[in-house]
């Protein structure tokens, strides 16, 4: 049985990460140059030296010098560098991006808790702009691990809510959210909210999406974790526009962002109530790796998604 070749275990962004750090002598320094962080660089240069077997930077005085390994290693990587970007020019490199002539697809994983307009808005304006570019939207889930796919250059952009996002991905906030409750019209909340008090609310019958981990909560139960508070979750479904419908006919609870629940007013029997329980406001998010921060044409789409986000929640009446 062979063996498998060391460099089936190494990234193209990890040759970046070296060649930036060695230059740069700090990996402070890399860090600001990559858009990263110290600490997601200095895990990087760590994973490089147990790869390589050499220490690469080491100290000398009040500063930092490169080993002579990694000194004769500069080279190979430059080649490799400058390879990689012949290879990949099309989408990753450095050129002009033309959307409207723009043969390339799209790649998007999103959560369908965000406001529902906001996927199909971004569809057509991409559409609009860059009509003859395909656009794939895969839904996140438990068993869909968007930080490997990230880093593998399987997608291009991930779009959720957080409370604490992954240190080691670019981060772009799009916008923030009140977290309320909807519930039917006929529920204890909407008829009598003097009784809709915390106890009253963790003792509901809640119905909540399917995580997004395994072995996760959502930001909600997240954030109940670290109070120490549990609420009675009866529901889980990974469809959660179906939700509201289930809310209008039974005494289930959904605790969620003002905006998603703004659209579901006029066309069911629900109300949204305020939470008994103070919730940070919600954030949404996109997320992109380090092997991607460079590409014009996700650069355009990532300017695109915040702008598609800014337009919505400048206007949600309006739009619903």
């Amino acid at each position: 049985m062979t063996s498998r070749p060391v460099f089936d275990t190494i990234e193209l962004h990890l040759v970046r990460v070296f060649h930036t750090v060695i230059s740069e002598r700090s990996v402070s320094r890399a860090a600001m140059h990559l858009s990263s962080t110290q600490p997601v660089v200095s895990a990087q240069l760590k994973r490089l030296r147990a790869l390589i077997g050499d220490p690469l930077l080491v100290r000398a005085g009040s500063g930092m010098v490169p080993t002579e390994v990694a000194l004769q290693l500069m080279e190979p990587a430059e080649t490799l560098l400058r390879s990689a970007e012949q290879l990949f020019g099309g989408k990753a490199g450095s050129r002009a991006f033309t959307p409207g002539a723009a043969e390339i697809e799209f790649r998007i994983a999103a959560s369908d808790y965000i406001d529902p307009l906001f996927l199909p808005a971004l569809v057509t304006r991409l559409r609009q702009e860059a009509p003859r570019a395909r656009v794939t939207i895969h839904a996140l889930s438990a068993e869909f691990d968007y930080r490997a796919r990230l880093a593998r250059g399987e997608v291009d952009l991930v779009i959720g809510n957080w409370l604490e996002p992954p240190a080691e991905l670019h981060i772009g906030r799009l916008f923030s959210d009140e977290i309320v409750c909807l519930v039917g019209a006929d529920h204890l909340a909407a008829r009598r909210p003097d009784e809709w008090t915390p106890a009253h609310y963790l003792e509901s019958d809640h119905v909540a999406p399917t995580a997004l981990h395994t072995g996760g909560h959502g930001v909600i139960d997240e954030h109940l974790d670290r109070l120490g508070l549990r609420r009675r979750i009866v529901v889980r479904s990974p469809h959660f526009a179906l939700v509201p419908t289930m809310l209008a006919q039974s005494s289930l609870v959904l605790t969620t962002g003002r905006l998603f629940c703004l659209r579901h007013l006029e066309r069911l029997p629900l109300r949204i109530v305020s939470s008994p329980i103070a919730f940070p406001a919600m954030t949404y998010y996109q997320l992109w790796h380090d092997v991607t921060h460079s590409a014009t044409s996700l650069r355009w789409l990532r300017e695109t998604v915040r702008d598609v986000a800014r337009r919505l929640t400048a206007q949600p009446l309006a739009l619903s």
